[in-house]
């Protein structure tokens, strides 16, 4: 079977077995401040076992995009290097809400494999937990009973805690899990050491490809277990193992997933898979690359430099460094495989396909700038190198190589490997030190402690009736403490609710509670978990009590008119530009409005005015709120309703509708876009290739920032004599001081040759050089550079060194003639770094050409000195 069998054939196994199955969920998340990205099957349904959300169905099933590449599942250090570890992977899952438990999962876990994968039952493990006195917990014996319906006991292994106890993390849903293993050795192989003894030992041929975690306990904050009301199945295969399995290979890389783009590059670089290690790891590194990129991308998530960006664009230039160092790519290359990936997984996953331009683009901007980056700190460390190798001196700084890591971008086994070239090294310890106090900063920064929730009341599903009213009566139904950088605040959930929380890019809502005269503020409304999140800085005297909720009314208007006319940009910019225009993102701020999306040139003022013109229009037209609430997706997309690419929507979904503008929404809106008043661009620029942005504001923003326009054009009036046509006034103003900049430009450069001819007089021949050392006066530092240049050209053997008093600042200048450095070994940096100290500064540059700046004007001469003495001693 190939892949796209495999994977069909284990859905259509778990439909027959009346599972429901389900899409993949976004790999980036959303809402959950545990998780960046998706990175097991079970995340989407995480609210169902926390008990934050009712099952739409009891048995479901799913191919999940997931992805493994920082804190507890880390597998991006052994990607490429072995058989089977990967960033992002395909996680094949059946789940039971209260159903089916471990009969019922061990059955057809078994009968999957051997009948329909048709593996041999002589080359499969079952793992159980072997039990924990510590935490008073039994073996599992029942799953025990149930293997041994299908394999013989020694093929039955118990377990510790850390392999066949599975725990979402510190706290919430957990319980005892069965793995199975398969053993894929040959027979001479297996009959020298047998299977059972290499379960869980890291070989890569007894290897983990099912894992059935049985959700039975509850981890409470103070580490006690308690059983859940209702047990669960949680079950996750991986899909490239499996398929491995399946064609009878010994790696994932040789499966039809990955062959297709690892030929791919091979033909692109010329250089043939199973040639040489080093080339084969940098080839299974880029093919698996490439799909965490590509998927990501697909979903939303563009690489940028904070949190889940940070994460991908970190992947993407992992894979530059492969390209670059092991085969030999200095232009961009990894781009070119989005179209091998689309026809290898586009069929499972459609958005790859549609997104494809889009992904193209983002990934050969990434690789061309750090490309760049490449070579920018490959000459950096050249610099250091010959400076050290100068010093005699084999190790170089920790503190310097960390700063080409942490600012540069560049690749610290990079690094290792040039240096290594070179006979030389680094301080690690150094290195390090500075990476822990990197870590520790941004820890620091990000340190976030929740206390244990007190339930006050049964949990239930928050109802939000915000969409009806602004004011509603309420009860807490549980409430935590959370410290955050030394901030004390409370997170309430309540039982009903018109505050909205933050999501789909706009603010949540603010306001109070009222209860017994005494006021509560909500500050923040966020969604977590599936649950509302309402943020005071105080907790009510009697939480018990029932509440008076009420939204701050301004700031809902004001947020409900940018959401608006967020709707009625999309519409006009896909009227305008082509509806190839989708939306990447937004942010709806009472403030201010920000929207991403599709494009792949700069959009031009015309473009822009007609733009915002449609907007206005649409305003004006006084368009009435069409809303349409939990309606069949099916339905929805038969409206023609936009969604978001990266939003995972339900069943069931909210339409909101403007005359011709349909789109798929949550969020709240004005009753008729008349509303809204006035809308203004007021910004247009690039976020990411093919990616733009516009910003805007609507209602009284908008005529603030007119009114403040028009106030800054009366004053420009007023100042140019309150001509009436300020625009040729400001022509005039500049044609008029175009004329003053030459004349003074001409009257600087007949002073700069004056200083010139007179310091060229100074020349003193010392040690056959021609040797300068002055004082001049100049107005900027570049006067300085231009001198010392035409003093070069004018004058052989130079050994030039100026001083000059710039604004109350010292600068100094160094000038050397080539064969100067050549032949004589002279070099500029070292003396502009000897003699800058005594001006309280410090420079470089090159061997040539370099300069200085300090603070101490008054140490110009003596460092004028100290640049004879040197010249004196050469």
């Amino acid at each position: 079977m190939n892949s796209v069998e495999i994977r069909q054939c284990f859905l259509d196994f778990f439909r027959q077995k009346e599972h429901r199955i389900v899409d993949s969920a976004p790999m980036v998340i959303k809402h959950d401040p545990t998780l960046m990205f998706t990175n097991a099957g079970m995340n989407q349904f995480k609210d169902i076992f926390l008990g934050n959300e009712k099952p739409a169905w009891k048995r479901v099933a799913n191919a999940q995009k997931c992805l493994r590449v920082s804190g507890k599942h880390n597998d991006l250090e052994e990607v490429g290097h072995d058989t089977y570890h990967h960033t992002m992977f395909e996680m094949l899952g059946n789940w039971s809400f209260g159903d089916y438990f471990k009969k019922e999962a061990i059955e057809w876990a078994y009968e999957f494999l051997t009948r329909l994968v048709q593996i041999h039952p002589g080359r499969l493990y079952a793992t159980v937990f072997e039990g924990s006195q510590e935490e008073h917990l039994e073996k599992d014996l029942e799953s025990y009973e149930l293997w041994k319906e299908y394999l013989p006991v020694e093929q039955i292994l118990f377990g510790t805690r850390k392999d066949n106890f599975w725990e979402m993390g510190d706290s919430g849903p957990c319980g005892p899990c069965s793995e199975i293993h398969i053993d894929l050795r040959n027979d001479d192989e297996r009959k020298k050491t047998a299977g059972h003894l290499l379960v869980n030992k890291d070989h890569p041929e007894v290897i983990e490809i099912w894992n059935l975690v049985f959700i039975e306990y509850n981890r409470r904050k103070d580490g006690a277990l308690e059983p859940l009301p209702r047990k669960h199945v949680d079950t996750g295969m991986g899909f490239e193992r499996l398929c491995m399995v399946a064609q009878n290979r010994r790696s994932n890389y040789d499966t039809d997933i990955f062959r297709p783009l690892i030929d791919e590059i091979a033909y692109l670089t010329s250089i043939k898979y199973g040639q040489g290690r080093e080339s084969d790891t940098a080839m299974r590194v880029i093919a698996d690359h490439v799909r965490a990129i590509a998927f990501a991308i697909a979903d939303g998530q563009l690489p940028s430099n904070t949190k889940a960006g940070y994460v991908i664009r970190r992947i993407l230039r992992r894979a530059v460094r492969y390209s670059y160092t092991f085969l030999k790519q200095s232009e961009p290359m990894i781009f070119r495989l989005v179209p091998a990936l689309v026809k290898v997984m586009g069929e499972a996953y459609p958005d790859l396909h549609k997104q494809q331009a889009l992904i193209q683009n983002v990934i050969r901007e990434e690789e061309a700038s750090f490309l760049k980056t490449l070579g920018t700190g490959l000459r950096l460390l050249e610099q250091i190198m010959d400076r050290a190798a100068k010093e005699n001196n084999r190790t170089i700084s920790g503190k310097m190589v960390f700063e080409l890591y942490d600012t540069c971008g560049f690749p610290l086994d990079l690094t290792e490997l040039i240096l290594r070239e070179r006979n030389m090294t680094f301080n690690l310890d150094e290195f390090h030190k500075e990476m822990d106090e990197q870590k520790k900063r941004s820890k620091h920064a990000a340190t976030v402690e929740t206390g244990e929730w007190i339930d006050l009341r049964p949990m239930k599903t928050t109802v939000f009736v915000g969409y009806e009213t602004l004011t509603a009566q309420a009860q807490i139904l549980r409430y935590r403490q959370v410290r955050s950088r030394d901030e004390i605040l409370y997170q309430l959930v309540l039982d009903q609710t018109p505050f909205y929380a933050e999501a789909g890019g706009q603010m949540g809502d603010s306001g109070f509670l009222l209860a017994g005269g005494e006021k509560t503020e909500i500050i923040d409304t966020r969604q977590e978990n599936n649950q509302v999140l309402h943020l005071t800085k105080n907790l009510p005297a009697n939480p018990a009590a029932v509440f008076t909720a009420t939204v701050d009314s301004h700031r809902r208007i004001m947020t409900a008119n940018n959401h608006s006319a967020t709707h009625l940009l999309h519409f006009a910019l896909r009227e305008v530009l082509g509806k190839h225009v989708e939306q990447k993102g937004s942010l709806v701020h009472p403030d201010y409005l920000r929207f991403d999306f599709s494009h792949f040139q700069k959009i031009n003022d015309n473009e822009l005015s007609t733009i915002e013109a449609l907007v206005n229009r649409l305003i004006r037209d006084n368009l009435v709120l069409d809303e349409k609430r939990q309606i069949p997706m099916e339905e929805a997309k038969r409206m023609g309703a936009l969604s978001l690419f990266g939003e995972k929507y339900g069943e069931q979904v909210r339409v909101v509708s403007f005359g011709k503008s349909v789109e798929l929404c949550g969020g709240t809106h004005v009753q008729a876009t008349g509303q809204i008043g006035l809308f203004k661009i007021i910004s247009e620029s690039a976020v990411a290739a093919g990616v733009r942005r516009i910003e805007a504001l609507t209602s009284q923003k908008a005529e603030q920032y007119i009114n403040e326009k028009l106030g800054q054009l009366r004053t420009i009036q007023m100042m140019l004599k309150n001509p009436s046509d300020p625009v040729s006034g400001v022509e005039r103003l500049m044609k008029e001081n175009a004329e003053l900049e030459k004349r003074i430009g001409d009257l600087q450069n007949e002073a700069l040759q004056k200083i010139r001819n007179e310091i060229s007089e100074k020349a003193e021949w010392m040690h056959n050089m021609n040797v300068i050392t002055a004082l001049v006066q100049v107005d900027s530092a570049d006067r300085l550079r231009d001198l010392s240049f035409q003093l070069k050209n004018k004058i052989e053997n130079l050994y030039l060194v100026l001083g000059s008093n710039i604004k109350g600042k010292a600068h100094l200048s160094v000038m050397l003639s080539d064969n100067l450095v050549s032949d004589r070994q002279l070099n500029a940096v070292d003396i502009i770094r000897k003699i800058s100290p005594v001006i309280n500064g410090g420079g470089g540059g090159q061997p040539f050409f370099a300069t200085a700046g300090g603070k101490n004007p008054g140490g110009l001469e003596k460092a004028l000195a100290m640049a004879r003495k040197i010249a004196g001693e050469a």
